[in-house]
């Protein structure tokens, strides 16, 4: 019986640097803030709005051997019922497609989105950052009580999305997640 011929390996994609993603950042209309180094990783702390959830702390981490992280600061630590706290978090990492949510070493609950190196370009980053935006508007009422003190979420009056047009960008591709259905609610 002949051998089968080896199977070809993949050429992994070539990372991209510091200097490419800030240029994919002002590409995607946002204006990169100072990048931190650091074990050969790089970092960025952006402030983004989404279309109803505005000031979304997001730090962007590039990963030269990984791709990119997206990780929201999505709330303080966690004060109330941590079962309570943990049923939800389970519960959205179930019933939304390609978001994670955790708990930091300070127990505040961090949303995040990965691009792995093989499909890391502009346009899948940039599909990231909305679709967390996108998670954060879908999760607005739901986490209010973890987000500001008494639940109340601020009226944001005539302020206006600095992030209305990369949502825009992707629209067509959010639509999927705009279209999920209410999120049941915990009964206990």
């Amino acid at each position: 019986m002949p051998e089968a011929a080896p199977t070809p390996t993949p050429t992994p994609a070539a990372a991209p640097t510091p200097d490419v993603v800030e240029g994919w950042l002002r590409e995607l209309g946002l204006d990169p803030p100072a990048r931190h180094e650091r074990d050969g990783a790089a970092s960025w702390d952006l402030v983004l709005d989404g279309a109803r959830r505005f000031d979304v702390r997001t730090t962007l981490i590039l990963e030269p051997e990984a791709g990119v992280v997206v990780w929201v600061h999505y709330a303080p630590p966690i004060g109330d019922s941590r079962i309570r706290s943990y049923r939800k978090l389970l519960r959205w990492n179930d019933e939304i497609p390609f978001a994670k949510f955790a708990l930091a070493s300070d127990d505040r609950p961090v949303l995040t989105a990965e691009v792995p190196l093989a499909l890391l370009d502009s346009d899948e980053l940039g599909f990231a950052l909305a679709r967390i935006l996108a998670v954060c508007d879908l999760l607005l009422e739901e986490s209010a009580g973890w987000i500001w003190i008494g639940g109340r979420i601020p009226a944001v009056g005539d302020r206006a999305s600095r992030g209305a047009p990369l949502l825009a960008r992707y629209a067509a591709r959010l639509a999927p997640l705009a279209q999920h259905p209410p999120l049941a609610r915990d009964r206990r």
